[in-house]
């Protein structure tokens, strides 16, 4: 039987991870658990100084540092699957305003956030992106997207 695959922008939608984490249960939904994740080594007393990759957005935009740049950023993506970026022209600012405002935004209660929520043709909003499978393995965390 073939697959049917939706078309790019949309996602099946699923139910809110908040949701799931204040119900009674004494394990983890098994659609959350990553089976690739279960011998991963977080911390060890061989590599107990980890430090989170940080990217420089001036240096990965110049032509004197660029590759080299790119090439820690490759490494960040492959190794860690998050990176810090700084020197991005941001504004610090800016930065703590929306911190504050995904804080508040979390709060909400679920009542709320559900005007918020993605629907089927759409992968914007509340909720979790990417999702094209019923049988497909989930992060355990919701997002907001909005392109």
């Amino acid at each position: 039987m073939a697959e049917i695959t939706k078309p790019f922008g949309t996602s099946l939608l699923v139910p809110s991870v908040q949701e799931l984490a204040k119900e009674k249960t004494s394990s983890v939904p098994q659609r959350y658990i990553q089976p690739q994740h279960d011998n991963v080594v977080i911390f060890s007393e061989a590599n107990s100084i980890l430090e989170i990759p940080i990217i420089d957005m001036q240096c990965l935009l110049s032509v004197e540092s660029g590759s080299s740049e790119l090439a820690k950023l490759h490494l960040a993506c492959n190794e860690w699957g998050f990176f810090q970026l700084i020197n991005h022209g941001v504004s610090s600012f800016l930065v703590e305003k929306l911190k504050l405002e995904i804080q508040e935004f979390s709060k909400l209660p679920m009542s709320e956030k559900k005007f918020f929520w993605q629907s089927p043709q759409y992968m914007e909003g509340f909720g979790q992106a990417f999702v094209v499978s019923d049988d497909q393995k989930l992060d355990w965390a919701n997002m907001y997207s909005n392109s």
